[in-house]
């Protein structure tokens, strides 16, 4: 039979959605090869977005879950690098290069801060059944962020055919750094392409991947990747959309919790006995600046609202070129809410130390700088706790208590693997195969299993060598028997290392463990030693409240085994950090 095309989507905090009118007649086919849009979000906590509890605005994403799949136990890797390395290679981290960080290059090989020769992308995957592939957002997988290093660990390289985003993790959403397009460094006031008088970089994604649909090869399907750095600090905003949400988050984070545990319990996301986490932050009674605070959020929020307002464009592009209804979409988030004091605190002042540092960049130059210093017009960008972000003169973090309320019930934040670390939204829409709108799915399930569910679903050949170097065989199980209301099964553990926090989901247990970390610049931690392993059934206890450690015993030992294992296996050790010479 011969095969049509279906188009598939993935966004991720995993989404599928809905209906066209009029579908083309080779679109109708339901045995057709779907179109794929995988779009994850960046530093946002599970109960964020509307249809997992949150009261930030965000009707596509919603629209996308009542007709499709919402799965309420999907796990990410806890942090920026290794859950893109996962969800790009169908691989733990390690084995892809990624252990830690791009920053670090460290004698094993699995903490190479690069994308090794071990492990194809899954646009590299796609390219074997015929799809074009298209990327626009955050790549942070390569080491080399500079216009004259080596390129080969940059998206066009590792199977994309275009290619609009950032290769660094993060920066001013106004003038990013290291933006590029297909392989060569801009920024956006010299890229003809996506001329801009009002830029932003969050529409910036939105618009340039519904352009490159448009321009598609519509003769092959395509596959389209989407990360977002949205909501990622710093909180970037225009003053529009941050007016949205005047005066919602004035009653203060506890307040806040409280309401959303109460939406997820009605929405069926958890269940109706569980508890929420203690605060994790001194109370709103207590909290300075209020108005400060309160706006942090209104920012977050509204960068947020921007994200799904580019998702409903690229829906509509879906629409008006007859492919919404054999299109996947998928929608996650790459790590639990972000509890990172960027700028937060101190006296207000400016991000600079020196008069060199607020010599402006001229207008044909790149920004290579994560966290800038002065905007190109010379203003001073500032930090400290009087600034509450919004414009390109600021750069802040929203901080640890509304990073609590992100990740409302759970604890922990990005970084740990308690479920506050690695929970995400998945949202999976694709009428053409999901057939139960608006349905609950609460199988565990892990970015691992992106890889095998997407080869399925494109007909694509995940190959056992490529170039002479032998690929490691993908870790994860396909979620296509879900999608069809089908049940599924695993056969052994999920497992999580991210700077020696460690965890194993088997059934309904988990063992975790938060390892004890000695505080260091930015990003470059001192391993002080391993902490206890915690033990929970998270089907009685998803906030991770009543560690059974002590009372099953056995259990303890036969998942810390299997964690030992996994860990020989992808070569945890030896790791980047050195055991703490102070006493304990």
């Amino acid at each position: 039979m011969k095969h049509k095309m279906l188009n598939l989507i993935i966004v991720i905090t995993i989404q599928f959605s809905g209906c066209q009118a009029k579908i083309k007649q080779e679109a109708q086919n339901s045995e057709s090869r779907p179109n794929i849009i995988l779009i994850m979000s960046d530093d946002m906590g599970f109960s964020d977005i509307g249809c997992y509890g949150g009261e930030i605005q965000t009707p596509n994403l919603d629209n996308l879950a009542q007709n499709g799949i919402r799965f309420t136990q999907f796990y990410n890797g806890a942090r920026c690098c290794p859950t893109r390395a996962t969800l790009l290679t169908g691989l733990y981290p390690h084995q892809a290069g990624m252990g830690w960080m791009t920053g670090i290059e460290a004698e094993n090989p699995a903490y190479q801060g690069d994308l090794n020769s071990n492990c194809v992308t899954l646009a590299e995957v796609a390219k074997t059944a015929g799809y074009s592939t298209f990327m626009t957002g955050k790549w942070h997988v390569s080491k080399n962020c500079n216009e004259d290093g080596p390129k080969h660990n940059w998206p066009l390289q590792r199977g994309f055919d275009r290619f609009y985003g950032t290769i660094n993790g993060a920066g001013n959403f106004y003038d990013p750094a290291t933006l590029c397009r297909d392989n060569t460094l801009i920024n956006p006031f010299i890229d003809e392409e996506y001329p801009s008088e009002d830029y932003y970089y969050t529409d910036a994604i939105s618009d340039e991947a519904a352009r490159f649909i448009k321009e598609r090869d519509k003769e092959s399907p395509f596959f389209l990747y989407m990360p977002y750095t949205a909501a990622h600090w710093p909180m970037h905003a225009k003053p529009e959309d941050i007016k949205k949400y005047d005066g919602v988050y004035d009653a203060g984070w506890e307040e806040i919790r409280k309401n959303r545990i109460v939406k997820m319990k009605e929405l069926g996301l958890i269940s109706s006995d569980t508890e929420l986490s203690p605060l994790d932050t001194y109370p709103w009674t207590e909290a300075k600046n209020k108005d400060v605070q309160a706006e942090r959020m209104e920012i977050y929020a509204a960068m947020i609202d921007v994200m799904d307002q580019g998702i409903g464009r690229v829906i509509e592009t879906l629409k008006g070129e007859g492919i919404y209804e054999n299109t996947l979409i998928l929608f996650l988030q790459d790590n639990g809410g972000c509890a990172e004091e960027i700028g937060t605190k101190g006296e207000t002042g400016s991000w600079a130390t020196t008069a060199e540092e607020l010599v402006p960049l001229k207008i044909d130059e790149i920004e290579y700088d994560v966290i800038p210093r002065v905007t190109r017009e010379g203003k001073a960008i500032l930090k400290g706790e009087g600034v509450a972000g919004g414009p390109d003169t600021t750069y802040v973090a929203y901080g640890q208590p509304w990073a609590n309320v992100s990740n409302t019930p759970f604890k922990e934040y990005k970084h740990w693997i308690h479920e506050g670390g690695i929970s995400t939204p998945l949202i999976a829409h694709y009428p053409n195969l999901i057939k139960e709108a608006n349905s609950l799915n609460s199988f565990p399930s892990h970015i691992i299993d992106i890889m095998p569910t997407l080869t399925e679903l494109m007909g694509a050949n995940y190959p056992e060598e490529k170039d002479g170097n032998k690929i490691h065989p993908m870790e994860g199980i396909s979620l296509v028997p879900l999608f069809k209301g089908e049940e599924i099964s695993r056969d052994g553990a999920i497992c999580w290392e991210h700077e020696m926090n460690r965890a194993v989901r088997l059934g309904d247990w988990k063992l975790v463990s938060k390892g004890e970390l000695l505080d260091g610049p930015y990003a470059r931690w001192t391993n002080s030693k391993l902490g206890e392993w915690e033990l929970y059934n998270i089907a009685e206890d998803r906030s991770e409240l009543n560690d059974l450690a002590d009372t099953h015993p056995e259990k303890l030992k036969e998942l810390a085994t299997i964690w030992d294992e996994y860990a020989e296996r992808i070569n945890v050790f030896p790791n980047p950090w050195t055991e703490s010479k102070k006493e304990n």
